[in-house]
């Protein structure tokens, strides 16, 4: 028999596929430890389900690709739906094609008769039931056969629609044959095998064929279930954004990642139908798209197909009792329909309410069958389900689904009536976005509905005024100014003046929130205009409250401090503990105890206590973020995470996580754990907030897209542009700007850096001409690669570019010193401040020029410098402290001081490999190869790593593939095969978990902490 090469040898599976392979990680783990046992004789199978679409073909083809470039051999046999028509033994036959149709498998072939019979070259014996056992047990020792030149993966495509001779071939194979050899709990002995196959269990109705097997097979020890549930929201965002060279607008991932609900397939198909020029996914399902799921909702008998229509009107879900009001079936005639459609895999029965409940078993199958209603049938549909509902008399909760239907069959005013008791239920339950939602539906039908047939008690000036403060607290922060302005626009000239007052004040808060501040300070001195102090009154001391932060916000600090101590004293008197609450938190630094000091603190404690007492969840928010931020300024990030626990808790309940103050404290947690070195714990929360976040807190991911810049990964600075996408936002800018300008200096690009500190700079001084605090940290970043290039044009005696960097470094430290000593309002600067400082000093050092000092002196100098920096981000930011280190490291070699920049550099090093800061950790190994720094030799017995290698083996660590660690490491991912070819050579290890086991083993590699430590 010849024996079969070891060459990978692979047939594809079904694509392309063009994008990164998203997710699944654990999944494929599976499948790589399953072939990893193959390959030691040990034959296990797989069987992998998951509905269609959802990326079985994707996770079968990434193992198959891992294995094919391990040295198994792949042959993939595909089951086709032929109807009634079956070909026997199918993908059988394409399997063994496709093995004959290679030479180097011609001398095994050739010495089993079965390939004749099964291909048809031997008559009918493959078709003959007395010669199958022959055949079933040719096959199996075929397998076993080609299974002694080389480990085989055998994947089986779409096991769902296998005819009955392969279904019966496979029992055999996985029960009797190449798996069932021996009666061994592990397989057959010696037997280099691994079957993967596949099936669509949404195909698998209750009388599916399919289904016995299943169940038999999975009782067998070698046999495994995988089952492939529908993506994470974060991982479909992901695969979302692959698909697009250009940045994908967050509306319409959002909108995506909604529809898609975790199906891969269905995401990709959105996208494709999705505008380049319009933000948001297309309403409609893709025709393709919905030609796809409308064939399963086509088999059904015309009675399902109108229970399924109508099931579609009510929406995603519909209670059994409501169904059958609508659809007025005899039960029986309902309940036969139904079965039919759960069969299909259509529907899927389930709820708590008495009758039960039906959902669509994917959001978009009720999409398509929706859109192919004709208009005429879903006018009547809508007006039956609204009739059903208006004569239950139901609670309010269910206001919202009758406004829905009314209004589809175009019964106006009842869905203005509806809409607006849908609007107080969603508040009664904090829901702001929602309320939102109604109150806008209400006021668009307005004008629609007859003076007559309006309800009592409303008119659109109020409304648009609670509309929006329910847009503020949903953190729509632009809609809740156009909403105020549209107010405004509304009023008569006879309203009253308080009404006039409360609509100018609530425009001011509005316009706070989205920077424009001189505006905002117009509006509050107007309605503060309005109305008389005395005899006092609520709605005078809310303008005041309102005034005073405006005031603030402009710099006239003696105003906001006149103002604000006469209207604390109106609130004492009126008895107005929130208001009260309100002036403290803003008397809080006018009158000199700061939100960092011991006795602001304890004021702001105070305030929380009486907003709190008093229900005004919004106040005590705000009470609740100048705490948590007065601690992080103090630079007590424990205390910071404590107050923001605290904070998000309470606005989580109250439905507020959206508005302004917790989305600040949102993007606060995340910073902390991001200065801490919880960088896992970051990006999950990045993650979990993203598709919950309005459009005007995209900022709050920031933190996240530093790390994945720390990370080297591509893509972020990109994400980071995103931010500036839509109207101007003061904080998304801010948070931009520091990634942009990070971005270039992790690009080596100084003429980048400073442009985008200069654009920052202009965007972020607001009206009063105050610079903010965070410029000190942008002169620092854009330092060091201003310095770096000092230093070459001083080292090339590029007399031109030293005088021209010489200058712009100037220029930025000028910067960074004028923002400290002043402060954005006025207070000394904290840890943080002070830290970016002495990284701005330390950095100048390098680039500036010595007129005076020996070159011993100013290394010693600028060694101290460094120091100092390392030593100012002990506050708590061990990546920034880490970078610091770095060039203390590089100051100390300067200086002669080789023992204590070992220790700085291996200090760097340590927590660039726990955060997985891959950039940083290559500079650091670059100056301890260029410096000669290291001190340890090689483990006893283990030939000596290259720091190539190094970086290869600990993403092997990581569970990374050979195209993932050439995606990290900027290499190919067939160099990168080379490199763990190298690995494994020198470790002696057979596969690439033994040789991750003895880098563990030996050292060579440590385990990395969890997230949470």
């Amino acid at each position: 028999m010849d024996s079969v090469s070891t060459t990978a040898f692979t047939t594809p599976l079904n694509g392309p596929f063009m994008g990164p392979f998203i997710g699944r990680a654990d999944e494929l783990a599976r499948l790589t430890q399953v072939l990893d046992r193959a390959r030691a004789g040990e034959a296990r199978a797989v069987l992998v389900a998951g509905d269609a679409g959802v990326g079985k073909t994707r996770v079968l083809a990434e193992a198959a690709g891992q294995a094919a470039a391990a040295g198994t051999t792949v042959v993939t046999g595909h089951c086709v739906d032929l109807g009634d028509v079956g070909l026997p033994y199918l993908p059988f036959t394409e399997i063994l094609g496709v093995l004959a149709g290679d030479e180097r498998f011609s001398g095994t072939l050739a010495a089993h008769p079965v390939v004749d019979r099964l291909i048809g070259q031997g008559g009918d014996g493959a078709r003959d039931a007395g010669g199958r056992p022959q055949l079933f047990e040719g096959m199996a020792a075929l397998l076993a056969g080609l299974t002694r030149g080389a480990p085989l993966l055998l994947v089986l495509e779409d096991l769902h629609w296998a005819d009955q001779s392969s279904r019966d071939l496979l029992r055999f194979l996985l029960s009797r044959g190449v798996l069932g050899g021996a009666g061994s709990a592990g397989g057959a002995p010696g037997q280099r095998l691994a079957v993967f196959a596949s099936y669509r269990a949404d195909d698998l109705h209750r009388r599916h064929p399919l289904r016995p097997l299943l169940a038999e097979l999975v009782r067998l020890p070698a046999v495994e279930r995988l089952e492939l549930r529908p993506m994470p929201d974060g991982e479909v965002a992901r695969l979302v954004r692959s698909q697009r060279t250009a940045p994908v607008p967050a509306a319409t991932i959002r909108r995506i990642v909604e529809r898609a609900e975790g199906n891969a397939f269905y995401a990709e198909e959105l996208l494709a139908a999705t505008s380049e020029t319009v933000s948001g996914a297309a309403s409609a399902v893709p025709s393709g798209l919905a030609d796809v799921l409308l064939s399963r909702f086509e088999q059904l008998t015309p009675t399902a197909q109108q229970v399924l229509r109508t099931a579609a009107v009510a929406g995603r879900r519909v209670e059994h009792d409501l169904l059958r009001d609508a659809v007025q079936l005899p039960e029986d005639e309902l309940e036969s329909a139904l079965r039919e459609a759960v069969g299909r895999q259509l529907l899927v029965a389930g709820g708590d309410s008495g009758g039960g409940a039906y959902s669509f078993r994917h959001a978009l199958i009720r999409e398509a069958v929706y859109a192919d209603l004709l208009p005429g049938e879903r006018v009547r549909l809508h007006r039956a389900f609204a009739h059903v509902l208006a004569g239950r008399g139901l609670p309010a909760e269910c206001a919202a689904e009758r406004a829905h239907h009314s209004r589809e069959s175009h019964d106006l005013p009842d869905a203005l009536a509806a809409s607006l008791e849908a609007a107080d239920h969603a508040a009664r339950v904090r829901a702001p976005a929602e309320e939102l939602r109604h109150l806008e539906a209400a006021l668009d039908l307005w004008s629609a509905v007859p003076a007559d047939a309006r309800p009592d008690g409303f008119d659109t000036v109020t409304l648009t005024l609670r509309a929006s403060a329910a847009a503020a607290h949903a953190g729509e922060t632009h809609r809740a100014v156009s909403l105020t302005r549209a107010a405004l626009a509304r009023m008569g000239s006879d309203e009253d003046s308080e009404l006039a007052a409360r609509v100018r004040y609530t425009l001011a808060g509005n316009l706070m929130r989205i920077d424009s501040l001189t505006a905002a300070f117009t509006y509050s001195s107007e309605a503060l205009a309005m109305i008389p102090a005395d005899p006092p009154s609520l709605t005078w001391v809310w303008a005041a409250s309102t005034h005073v932060m405006a005031a603030r916000y402009v710099g006239d600090d003696e105003t906001a401090r006149d103002v604000a101590r006469r209207a604390l004293g109106i609130a004492e008197e009126l008895g107005i503990p929130d208001a009260r609450a309100d002036l403290m938190i803003s008397l809080v630094g006018l009158e000199g105890a700061r939100r960092t000091t011991p006795e602001g603190r304890a004021r702001l404690r105070e305030a929380r206590e009486l907003a709190r007492r008093a229900g005004n969840i919004s106040i005590e928010m705000r009470a609740l973020f100048n705490l948590s931020i007065g601690a992080y300024e103090s630079g007590d990030l424990d205390e910071c995470l404590t107050w923001l626990s605290d904070g998000l808790e309470r606005a989580g309940r109250a439905g507020l996580l959206a508005s302004p103050y917790p989305l600040e404290m949102r993007y606060l947690r995340s910073l902390v754990l991001y200065s801490l070195g919880q960088w896992d714990e970051c990006v999950r929360a990045a993650e979990s907030d993203a598709e919950r976040l309005p459009a005007a807190g995209g900022y709050a991911i920031g933190p996240a897209l530093a790390v994945a810049l720390a990370r080297g990964e591509q893509g972020a600075a990109d994400r980071a542009r995103a931010l500036l996408d839509g109207p101007f936002d003061w904080m998304a800018t801010l948070v931009a700007g520091i990634l942009l300008t990070d971005a270039a200096v992790l690009r080596h690009d100084p003429e980048a850096a400073v442009e985008q500190v200069r654009t920052s700079v202009a965007a972020l001084v607001d009206d009063a001409g105050t610079t903010p605090d965070v410029v000190v940290r942008l002169a620092a970043l854009a330092l060091a690669p201003v310095a770096d290039a000092a230093v070459a044009a001083r080292m090339a005696g590029d007399e031109e570019g030293v005088r021209r960097w010489s200058e712009t470094g100037a220029e930025l430290m000028g910067m960074a010193r004028a923002t400290a000593a002043e402060g954005e309002d006025g207070s000394p600067q904290g840890p943080e401040g002070r830290a970016w400082l002495a990284r701005a000093e330390a950095e100048w050092s390098r680039g500036r020029e010595e007129a005076e000092a020996s070159e011993k002196t100013a290394a010693e100098e600028r060694a101290a410098a460094w120091e100092r920096a390392v030593e100012a981000f002990g506050y708590g930011d061990v990546y920034e402290q880490a970078r610091c280190r770095l060039r203390f490291a590089e100051a100390l070699v300067a200086a002669g001081r080789r023992e204590e920049a070992a220790g700085q550099a291996r200090a760097a090093r340590d927590t660039a490999v726990r955060l997985g800061a891959a950039p940083l950790r290559t500079d650091v190994e670059r100056l301890i190869r260029r410096a000669r720094l290291a001190e340890t030799s090689p483990v006893e017995g283990v030939p000596a790593l290259t720091a190539r290698e190094n970086d290869v083996l600990l993403l092997l660590a990581r569970g990374r593939t050979n195209r993932q660690i050439g995606e990290e490491l900027f290499i190919s991912g067939k160099t990168a095969s080379v490199h763990v070819s190298n690995i494994l050579a020198k470790l002696g290890a057979a596969s690439r978990t033994e040789a991750v086991a003895i880098a563990y083993r030996e050292g060579l590699v440590q385990a990395e902490p969890t997230a949470s430590g």
